[in-house]
């Protein structure tokens, strides 16, 4: 039997000091109640998607309430979930009017034989599993709002993304990762990015580990990020060098901003950026750990 372990982010970009702190708490309630399930014989899987979903319902975090608006001003969001025990994964992009995105990634992953489903297409389908959908404007904060009004006259599509994930192995043995997004301020209606793309945003297979992305999405797309990570685990780096050597690879192909939380089969935990700040928590039954890494790392 496995120590249970789970990290969590709340996105790895540009964000001011008293932003970042808010944000943080948002990772420490997420993680609080995910670590009830996962403490008392929970699943990996149920675990991070209860992380996210709590991320989404915090209106300081870029996920679900209080995303950032695109240049028309509303909220486009994509969400992922993965289980690392059979490669199962969902996820649902560019989606208007779900209140938790990462909810309808998972019966993506366990009612339908897809992994993707965009815009109206997973709004029917919410509808048909009983999700109700909610007025858009609702996801709206005022934060928000004031911002794109302050910057809807200026172009603002190349900002970074604060992503949120989870990421976590449970007693079993078995890991899950789960992200949830509302995508880069001001980007043009119908963008995507790696957030809801396998192996891009996150990634997790049992027989190595589990690592959830943040950041520029269109730089981990072009590297597969989170595969990157788990790729290198396999290649024998351990879940902190893994986490290093992978932000060094996108910054040296891409020149993009990102973070990484990985969990490792092990139970080991890495964190890595290249960012101006990251905001994590993680929880093992031994230790407890949070914070916003300041540090802007580069690679050598």
């Amino acid at each position: 039997m496995r120590k249970p372990v789970i990290i969590v982010h709340g996105g790895a970009g540009k964000v001011s000091e008293e932003l970042a702190k808010r944000g943080l708490e948002g990772c420490i309630k997420a993680l609080d109640s995910a670590w009830k399930i996962l403490s008392s014989g929970g699943s990996a899987l149920d675990a991070v998607e209860e992380a996210v979903r709590i991320m989404e319902d915090f209106p300081w975090l870029n996920a679900g309430l209080g995303s950032n608006l695109n240049m028309e001003g509303f909220v486009e969001m994509d969400a992922f979930i993965m289980d690392g025990s059979r490669l199962r994964a969902g996820a649902v992009a560019a989606v208007r009017r779900i209140k938790n995105p990462v909810k309808l990634a998972r019966l993506v992953m366990e009612k339908t034989k897809h992994i993707l489903l965009v815009g109206e297409g997973a709004e029917r389908f919410a509808t048909s599993m009983g999700i109700e959908l909610i007025d858009p404007k609702s996801l709206i904060t005022e934060y928000q709002l004031n911002r794109w009004k302050r910057e809807k006259e200026k172009i603002k599509a190349n900002s970074l993304g604060d992503t949120v994930g989870a990421v976590a192995l449970d007693i079993h043995g078995n890991l899950a990762v789960a992200v949830s997004t509302g995508g880069i301020f001001m980007k043009l209606p119908g963008r995507v990015g790696d957030t809801p793309l396998i192996g891009a945003g996150g990634y997790a297979d049992n027989e190595y580990g589990a690592a959830s992305a943040t950041g520029l999405g269109e730089a981990a797309m072009r590297v597969l990020l989170s595969k990157t990570v788990v790729d290198l685990i396999a290649n024998g780096f351990d879940a902190q060098s893994a986490a290093k050597e992978a932000i060094r690879i996108l910054e040296r192909r891409t020149g993009g901003w990102c973070g990484v939380i990985v969990v490792d089969k092990e139970g080991n935990i890495g964190i890595y950026h290249n960012t101006p700040i990251m905001r994590f928590a993680y929880r093992t039954p031994d230790e407890f750990g949070s914070g916003i890494n300041y540090m802007k790392l580069k690679s050598k």
